[in-house]
């Protein structure tokens, strides 16, 4: 009985959990990017944001506004297409490390759910629902 029930979740397709790796990180740094702009504009309150209260140790505010409002909005969409999935990921989570450790060190909770969903998809790639898969971009151990 016991095995049965544990066979009903290996029934669920790799393809079908490795678009839901890469579709919900990425929709979570694409809401934060949309917050940061008034259309193609930096809104100000980004600015004094990452001035203030996301300051960085080494990268000055300015920089770190637009490297991190141009990372939101390209890097999910790259996800969510399975588009250069793996490096995608990467810089998602590397993204989240930097969060963790000098923004929101108390929230090691919520990061470490997104971290665990990057490197799955750094780490096992993006499924065959993906441009990668299509195009036959990802040839690295793990790809689908």
């Amino acid at each position: 009985m016991l095995s049965r029930l544990n066979a009903l979740p290996a029934r669920i397709p790799a393809d079908l959990v490795a678009l839901m790796l890469r579709v919900f990180p990425a929709l979570v740094f694409w809401q934060s990017g949309r917050t940061k702009v008034d259309g193609l504009r930096i809104r100000d309150a980004t600015w004094f944001l990452f001035e203030h209260e996301y300051a960085l140790p080494l990268i000055p505010p300015d920089l770190a506004a637009v490297l991190a409002t141009l990372a939101e909005h390209a890097l999910p969409v790259l996800m969510i297409l399975g588009l250069l999935t793996r490096i995608s990921a990467l810089g998602l989570l590397a993204m989240t490390a930097v969060i963790q450790i000098f923004v929101y060190p108390g929230a090691w909770v919520t990061h470490g759910l997104w971290a665990a969903a990057l490197l799955a998809v750094a780490a096992g790639g993006p499924g065959r629902i993906s441009l990668d898969h299509l195009l036959r971009l990802d040839r690295a151990r793990g790809a689908g």
